[in-house]
């Protein structure tokens, strides 16, 4: 299909850099440009990687611990 399309600047200095990184046409930059625009998306799904941090004591109850050393500092503050 041939059609005229006018760019915004900031529109022709991306597809500039682009023609000049990739030694690519004109109309080939644009086509993939809106290609990659208007691609549907596949959704991968995130995935953080969890690790064994070799923690050395029990951290069930480490909120506690957390609550029972803030109360101590403060009281210290206060005195």
């Amino acid at each position: 299909m041939r059609t005229t399309i006018t760019l915004i600047p900031e529109a022709e200095d991306l597809v500039a850099k682009e023609m000049k990184r990739s030694d690519a046409s004109f109309k080939s930059v644009v086509n993939q440009a809106i290609i990659d625009a208007l691609s549907p998306r596949t959704n991968v799904p995130f995935r953080t990687r969890t690790r064994v941090l070799g923690a050395r004591i029990p951290l069930d109850k480490a909120l506690a611990l957390a609550s029972q050393l803030d109360d101590a500092e403060f009281a210290m503050k206060r005195a």
